[in-house]
């Protein structure tokens, strides 16, 4: 599989964060998002950022609701890492409740607590 065809952007906010221990000495860094989604709606998720400051693996978890009234739901996995003073790029591959597989690339800046980019289809 590889990345196909942009579908849109996202940008979401981070609402809280969590700090916990994680393995090997690692910290597990989880927190919660809300923001829009082209095509998708109004988002929110939790994402799991393990790891070290410069980079480590990523897992999210979240819904969008669509201006349809569904409800899709988003489960990934994916890898950050440093890409400039306090900013983490990041990569994850989400599966949907309806099928569909999406690539993300997106950018997450510590400071302003955004996180945002753009979403392709995964053929």
């Amino acid at each position: 599989m590889a990345k196909g065809n942009e579908l849109g952007t996202f940008s979401s906010t981070t609402t809280s964060v969590t700090y916990l221990p994680g393995p090997a000495g690692s910290t597990i860094i989880q927190a919660n998002y809300e923001g829009t989604a082209s095509g998708f709606g109004t988002i929110g998720g939790t994402g799991s950022f393990v790891g070290g400051g410069k980079g480590g693996s990523l897992s999210y978890c979240g819904a969008a609701y669509q201006e349809n009234g569904e409800v899709l739901l988003a489960n990934g996995t994916g890898t950050y890492e440093s890409s400039g003073t306090h900013h983490w790029r990041t990569q994850t591959i989400l599966h949907l409740s309806d099928g569909n597989v999406l690539y993300s690339e997106g950018e997450i800046d510590l400071a302003t607590r955004v996180w945002s980019g753009k979403v392709f289809a995964w053929d």
